[in-house]
C-alpha cells in the first residue's frame, strides 16, 4: 500500500508534521479530508490533548481574523475559540466527534466559524484534529430565510384576500379577512369546523373536483368562482385559488379568496354591452374627428379584412378601401350608399350610418352582400347539424327550430315557431307522463339551472314514439329569469331498442356486433376447446393509423371506422370462427380447427388484405393497416382464455415493434424477452447505485474553425449480466417505468462533475427526455448538479426533443423559461421529426436548432433532402438560433453543410462517443 503523504503545519513558530504531534496512524489523513469535506473549504488544526500544543495549517490566520499576525497571537485566538472543545475533549472517548459554532468580530463585520474535530488517539498518545471554515453567509442566509418567513405571515394576516388552510377536510388556520368573509366573531369559530360547512352546496362538487385535481406539492388550480355561506346566513360570490401544500408534515391545502359580488354585477352588465358590439353583423367603427379609427369590432374585421390590430390608429379611408368623410355623410342625411373594398381588392357595396359623439363619430357599415352570405352560410351549418335544437323565448314561446328537430320531433318549423314549448307530450323512462312545468326546458327558464341528457319519450304528431337525450341551458346564464332558454336533444331511440335486448348486449359489442371480451375468453377456454378438433390460433389484431383517424376526423368517424372493420372481418373469417371486440380499436379471431401455423398466417395476411382496402367515411377515402398477433393452443393446452389472450397480444406488441402491418407468432423467446425485460426494469433502479451507468461523449465540432467546442454526454449501461445495454432499450424501459428522472438525475450529476473536472473548456450538452421536463423538480436538480459540480450553468446545454417540447406547449415553456433564467443553454433535438407548430417553437426560448440525422443523411444523394436543410438553417438564422448537424458520417456531407452555412456538425466523422477519459 502506498505511503499517505505527510500534512505539514505550525506548532507555535516551529513547523512540523501533524505524526508527531498525535503518531502516525492511518487515519490521520483521511479524517482530515472527511471532515474538510463535511465544511467546505477548511482549515486544519490540531491539539495535543497531552501538551495542550496547537498547530495548525496555512490559512488559519485569515479564517480567525487575525491575517499575518505572528505564530503567538494566532494561537492565543484560535485557543481562545475552541476552548469549549479543548475541555470537552478532555473527558471524551476516542474518536467522538464535536460540532462547534462560534461568533467572530473583525473590523468588517461580525463573522461566524464552523469547527468540526473528532478525538484521535495513537498509542497513549491523545489529540484532537478538526478543521475550521467561515459559514457567515450560511448564518445571514438563515437570517434573511427568517425575515421573509416573518414578512409573509404578515402580508398573510394583512391581507384583504381571505386565507385558510384546511388539513383532511377541516379548517386549521384562517387569516382575520377570512373570518370577516364568513362574518364570524374570531377564528375560534371557524377552525376545526368543515370546509364545506362554508361551501355552498352547489359549488362543492366542483370544489372536490379542483382539490382532487391537486396531486403534487405546490400544484395551483385555476382561479374558479364559488358561493360561501356566512353565519349571518347570507351568501359572498368568491373567486378562489387553491394551492397543495403542507401542515405540520401532512399534505394540505392553502385556499386564497376575493369578494368578487360587485364584480360579477359590473362584468354582467360589461358583459352585456360586449356582446352587443362583439356579435353585430355590421361593422361597427369608431373614429375621432379626424377620421382616424379608434374601434374596430370583429364584424369590421370580416367586412373589411384588416385584423384590429391594423385598422386602429390608421385614416378611416385607408382600412374601407375608399375616400369616406363622417361629417359628408352626417350633412347628407347620416345614411349613405359608398363602395367599398376589402384588404384583398374584393369590391364590396356598403350602407355606412354615421353619428356624431363627443370627440369624434361612429360608423355602422352594412354589407349586405356579406350578411347574405352569412345566412346562406348559417342554414348549410344548422342544416348539417345532426342534434335538435329548440329556442325557447322568456315567455315560454319557441323562437326557432332547426331541420334537425323538425325531423326527429315530426314537426313543422313554421308551425311550431310562436306556439308553447309544451308542443310535444314528453314520458319519463318509467312511461309516466311529465306535466309540462316540469319539462326540463320550462325548469331552466325558471331557474337558470342546467338540464343534461335527460331521458325522455316524445310523441310525434302522427302517434309514434321517439326516446331523447334532452339538455337544456340558459342562453344568458347571469341574466334575469325567466330566462331564454335553448334545448338540444338526439334521437336515442335506436339506443334504447338496443339497450332493451339485455341478452344480446351482454354478449356482444354495442358498436360493431361482435362478440365481447367475456365470450371471447369463455369461447377459449380449455373446456369450450376440447370438443374441437386440431389447433385453436387466437388473433389478436390492432388497427394501426386509427389514433390518427380518430383524434383527427373525431369519435363519430372513428366509430364509422370500427364497424366497418368489425363487418370485414365477419365476413373475412370460416364460418364457425369467432370474431369479438375486445375494446377500442383491438379485434380477435379465435379459429378452430386449423392444421399448422401456416394456415393461422394465411387467415391473418387474408385479413389484413380486407382491411387494407379504402374505407369510406364522410366523404374521406380512409386507410388503416392492421398488427397481428398469433398464438397457437394444441388440444390439451392448460392455458385458460384470459392468457391465451395475453399470450396474443404480447405477439402483437411485437409485430407493432418489427414496424405496423406484421404479423408476429408467440413463442418461448417472447416470452424470454418480455422476462429479460421485466429483469432489467428491475435492475435499472439500482443501476445508479452500482456504478453501471457510465458516459460516453461524442465531440461537436464549430464547423468555421475545425475546433471541438463542445461535447454530448451519452448514458450507457453495462450490465454485470447482460453486459453493454443499448439506449434505445433501456431509456424506454426508464420512460415506462417512472425511473426516467432518477436514471437522468444521476446522468446530469456525473456529466456536470465529469465535464468540470476533466474538460472544463468544452460546453456539455445533455438530453432530456418528455417525462423529465414533465418532472416539477427538474430546475432545482439542474441548478443541484450545476452547483455541486462546480461547473457555471451557460457550461450546460439541455437537449430536448421536438415531440416532447408538442405534448404540453404551455409546460414546456415555462419550464424551459425557469432553466433559461438559471443560465442554462437550450437546444431542440430531432428538429423536423415532430409534429409541431414553428409559431409555437419561436416562443420559446431557444439557442440551438439540431438538424435530425435523418435529413444529413441524405445530404449529397437527395436534393430534397439539402433543400430542407437550407431551409431549416435559414429558419434557424433568421431567429438566431445555432444550427448543429447531427449524423455527419461521410466527408461529402461536411462539404455540403459548411457550404450551407451550418454552425456546428457532429457524427462519426468527427468523433465517436468515448469514456471521459478520452477527451
Amino acid at each position: 500500500m502506498a505511503t499517505p503523504p505527510r500534512i505539514r503545519g505550525t506548532v507555535g513558530s516551529e513547523s512540523h508534521e501533524v505524526s508527531s504531534l498525535i503518531g502516525d496512524a492511518e487515519f490521520d489523513h483521511e479524517l482530515l479530508a472527511e471532515l474538510a469535506l463535511s465544511v467546505g473549504a477548511a482549515v486544519v488544526w490540531w491539539l495535543d490533548l497531552g501538551t495542550d500544543r496547537l498547530g495548525w495549517m496555512p490559512g488559519l490566520d485569515v479564517v480567525v481574523g487575525v491575517p499575518g499576525a505572528d505564530p503567538a497571537t494566532v494561537r492565543a485566538r484560535l485557543a481562545e475559540l475552541i476552548a469549549p472543545l479543548t475541555v470537552a475533549a478532555k473527558e471524551a472517548p476516542a474518536w467522538q466527534d464535536f460540532d462547534l459554532e462560534q461568533p467572530l468580530d473583525t473590523p468588517a463585520g461580525p463573522r461566524w466559524l464552523q469547527f468540526r474535530a473528532r478525538v484521535s488517539t495513537h498509542g497513549t498518545a491523545r489529540a484532537l484534529v478538526g478543521v475550521v471554515a467561515d459559514v457567515t453567509r450560511r448564518h445571514a442566509q438563515q437570517q434573511e430565510l427568517a425575515d421573509l418567513a416573518d414578512r409573509y405571515r404578515l402580508l398573510v394576516e394583512l391581507a384583504p384576500e381571505a386565507i385558510v388552510v384546511h388539513e383532511a377536510g377541516r379548517l386549521v388556520y384562517a387569516n382575520p379577512a377570512a373570518v370577516q368573509f364568513v362574518r364570524a366573531r374570531s377564528d375560534d369559530e371557524v377552525l376545526g369546523r368543515p370546509i364545506t360547512d362554508f361551501v355552498h352546496p352547489d359549488s362543492q362538487p366542483e370544489m372536490l373536483k379542483r382539490i382532487a385535481q391537486l396531486a403534487v406539492p405546490g400544484a395551483t388550480s385555476d382561479p374558479a368562482e364559488a358561493v360561501l355561506v356566512r353565519f349571518d346566513g347570507g351568501t359572498t360570490d368568491i373567486e378562489s385559488v387553491s394551492v397543495r401544500t403542507t401542515w405540520e408534515g401532512r399534505p394540505a391545502f392553502q385556499v386564497i379568496m376575493r369578494d368578487i359580488t360587485a364584480q360579477k354585477s359590473a362584468a354582467a352588465a360589461m358583459c352585456y354591452q360586449a356582446a352587443l358590439v362583439a356579435h353585430v353583423s355590421d361593422a361597427l367603427i369608431a373614429t375621432t374627428s379626424d377620421g382616424v379609427v379608434t374601434s374596430w369590432n370583429p364584424s369590421a374585421e370580416h367586412v373589411y379584412g384588416h385584423p384590429a390590430d391594423e385598422a386602429i390608429g390608421r385614416p378611416i379611408a385607408y382600412v374601407v378601401g375608399a375616400p369616406l368623410d363622417p361629417e359628408v355623410v352626417l350633412e347628407a342625411g347620416g345614411v349613405a350608399q359608398a363602395q367599398h373594398r376589402r384588404s384583398d381588392g374584393e369590391a364590396l357595396v356598403v350602407r355606412v350610418s354615421v353619428a356624431r359623439m363627443d370627440r369624434g363619430y361612429v360608423l355602422i357599415c352594412a354589407d349586405e352582400t356579406a350578411r347574405r352570405r352569412a345566412e346562406h352560410h348559417f342554414t348549410a351549418v344548422v342544416a348539417a347539424i345532426e342534434e335538435g335544437v329548440l329556442v325557447v323565448g322568456a315567455t315560454g314561446l319557441v323562437e326557432s327550430v332547426n331541420p334537425a328537430a323538425e325531423r326527429i320531433l315530426g314537426v313543422r318549423a313554421q308551425e311550431a315557431i310562436g306556439k308553447p314549448s309544451t308542443l310535444t307530450e314528453l314520458h319519463d323512462e318509467t312511461g309516466h307522463p311529465i306535466p309540462p312545468a316540469q319539462f326540463p326546458s320550462a325548469i331552466t327558464r325558471a331557474t337558470g339551472r342546467s338540464q343534461h341528457k335527460r331521458i325522455v319519450r316524445a310523441r310525434r304528431p302522427d302517434g309514434s314514439r321517439v326516446w331523447l337525450s334532452l339538455s337544456a341551458r340558459a342562453l344568458n346564464p347571469d341574466g334575469n329569469l325567466p330566462s331564454a332558454t335553448v334545448v338540444s336533444f338526439t334521437d336515442i331511440t335506436e339506443r334504447r331498442m338496443i339497450d332493451n335486448r339485455l341478452e344480446h348486449d351482454a354478449t356482444h359489442d354495442a358498436l360493431t356486433g361482435l362478440r365481447n371480451r367475456t365470450v371471447t375468453i369463455d369461447r377459449l377456454s380449455p373446456a369450450a376447446r376440447a370438443h374441437r378438433s386440431g389447433l385453436t390460433a387466437v388473433l389478436f389484431i390492432d388497427l394501426d393509423k386509427f389514433k390518427v383517424i380518430n383524434d383527427s376526423l373525431g369519435h363519430s368517424a372513428g366509430d364509422e371506422v370500427l364497424r366497418v372493420v368489425g363487418t370485414r372481418l365477419s365476413r373475412s373469417t370460416r364460418r364457425g370462427d369467432v370474431v369479438g371486440r375486445l375494446g377500442g380499436d383491438e379485434f380477435t379471431v379465435i379459429a378452430y380447427g386449423v392444421a399448422d401455423p401456416d394456415e393461422a398466417t394465411a387467415l391473418a395476411e387474408h385479413i389484413r388484405t380486407e382491411l387494407t382496402k379504402p374505407i369510406l367515411v364522410e366523404g374521406r377515402q380512409l386507410h388503416v393497416d392492421a398488427s397481428v398477433g398469433i398464438v397457437i393452443a394444441e388440444p390439451g393446452d392448460p392455458r385458460d382464455g384470459a392468457d391465451l389472450l395475453r399470450d396474443a397480444d404480447l405477439a402483437m406488441y411485437q409485430a407493432k415493434t418489427r414496424g405496423r402491418g406484421r404479423v408476429a407468432f408467440f413463442d418461448v423467446e417472447l416470452r424470454d424477452r418480455i422476462q429479460r425485460r421485466l429483469q432489467l426494469e428491475q435492475d435499472l433502479r439500482m443501476a445508479p447505485l452500482g456504478d453501471e451507468l457510465w458516459l460516453a461523449y461524442q465531440p461537436i465540432v464549430d464547423l468555421r474553425t475545425n475546433r471541438r467546442t463542445a461535447v454530448e454526454g451519452l448514458l450507457r449501461w453495462t450490465h454485470p449480466r447482460y453486459g453493454l445495454i443499448l439506449p434505445g432499450e433501456f431509456i424506454t424501459l426508464a420512460e415506462e417505468s417512472d425511473l426516467i428522472n432518477i436514471v437522468g438525475a444521476h446522468m446530469l450529476h456525473t456529466a456536470t462533475r465529469e465535464i468540470a473536472e476533466l474538460a472544463p473548456d468544452l460546453l456539455l450538452t445533455v438530453n432530456l427526455s418528455a417525462r423529465q421536463l414533465d418532472d416539477p423538480w427538474l430546475v432545482s436538480a439542474v441548478r443541484n448538479a450545476t452547483y455541486k459540480a462546480g461547473l457555471a450553468p451557460s457550461s450546460l446545454c439541455l437537449e430536448i426533443t421536438e415531440s416532447a417540447l408538442m405534448r404540453d406547449p404551455d409546460v414546456a415553456a415555462r419550464t424551459l423559461t425557469a432553466l433559461r433564467d438559471l443560465g442554462v443553454r437550450l437546444a431542440i433535438d430531432d428538429f423536423g421529426t415532430g409534429h409541431s407548430s414553428l409559431a409555437q417553437l419561436l416562443t420559446l426560448p431557444l439557442d440551438t436548432l439540431k438538424i435530425d440525422r435523418s435529413f444529413t443523411a441524405g445530404l449529397g444523394r437527395s436534393d430534397e433532402a439539402e433543400a430542407i436543410v437550407t431551409s431549416i438553417i435559414a429558419m434557424a438564422h433568421a431567429v438566431d438560433l445555432t444550427v448543429i448537424a447531427e449524423g455527419v458520417e461521410q466527408p461529402e456531407q461536411l462539404e455540403i453543410l459548411r457550404t450551407l452555412g451550418c454552425d456546428h456538425a457532429q457524427g462519426f466523422l468527427l468523433g465517436k462517443p468515448m469514456p471521459v477519459a478520452g477527451l
